[in-house]
């Protein structure tokens, strides 16, 4: 099992949109990916679930993964997040 934290950056933060190309990555998987903000956790492969977290720009989030690609998993996710869902103003 892995996990890591991450801070929400993009403007929006985690709306519809992010939240459907993040259950996107995380459903390409095997391993079981559950996201937590505060003191809820959710499936990541949920898109109802992901978007119960209501996680504004500055949020933290913890990803944790667990699974046979485990780590391909939490680096596929943290580099979505990190690089703000694609939605990064130049």
């Amino acid at each position: 099992m892995l996990k890591k934290e991450f801070t929400i950056i993009n403007k929006l933060g985690l709306h519809a949109r992010a939240a459907s190309s993040l259950v996107k990555i995380a459903n390409a998987f095997e391993a079981d990916v559950h996201i937590g903000k505060d003191e809820l956790q959710v499936n990541g492969k949920s898109i109802m679930g992901v978007l119960l977290l209501a996680a504004s720009q500055g949020s933290t989030i913890q990803v944790e993964t667990n699974g046979p690609d485990e780590e391909q998993a939490l680096a596929a996710v943290g580099e979505l997040i990190s690089n703000g869902f694609g939605e990064l103003e130049e």
